[in-house]
């Protein structure tokens, strides 16, 4: 199942088909008073700046991207005009996890 952006319903869990030894994985939950908040927006940006791509956060406040190995800013943006950036570095193998209090 996909949401409207077309990316795949965020999970807790790593889908079973990836092969985590050929991804770049970073993974994160938005939480606000330690409760997850559904329905908020993570963006993926390079080390420039530069849009990448957008998910919008599940039920359980998930988001998560594949991507290049490397520094990425997650620019979290959910309801109340809130706008968090946060650094992360992806590395081939690993799953880079972050949670974004708001």
């Amino acid at each position: 199942m996909s949401d409207s952006c077309g990316a795949p319903t965020q999970t807790a869990s790593l889908p079973a088909t990836v092969d985590l030894a050929n991804e770049a994985v970073i993974q994160g939950t938005v939480v606000r008073e330690g409760a997850p908040v559904p329905g908020a927006y993570a963006r993926l940006l390079d080390a420039t700046g530069e849009f990448t791509g957008e998910v919008v956060t599940s039920d359980e406040g998930v988001f998560r991207f594949f991507a290049a190995p490397g520094d990425w800013t997650i620019r979290v943006l959910a309801p109340g005009g809130v706008s968090i950036d946060s650094q992360v570095t992806a590395e081939t193998g690993e799953v880079a996890k972050l949670e974004v209090a708001i």
